[in-house]
């Protein structure tokens, strides 16, 4: 998480990681002041979209891992 600290990202991106961040770990939470934040710069919709989409990458990379499925090679990390 050097994002945090980093100076590459602009105040929207943070939001977004931070937001990503909370959806996807177990040991962090979506609060209030998060999503107001994040709603600084995407509507409501755009937010439940967002989320849906956090979820499901989430979910795939979870089932991909179960059935050991092999990496496509679109990404290196």
């Amino acid at each position: 998480m050097h994002w945090k600290q980093s100076e590459l990202f602009e105040e929207q991106e943070k939001a977004v990681l931070e937001y990503t961040d909370a959806v996807t770990y177990t040991n962090h939470e979506v609060t209030d002041k998060l999503v107001h934040r994040l709603s600084r710069f995407l509507d409501a919709d755009a937010i439940v979209e967002f989320t849906a989409l956090i979820a499901f990458q989430n979910m795939s990379s979870k089932f991909n891992s179960a059935v050991d499925a092999p990496s496509q090679g679109f990404c290196q990390g």
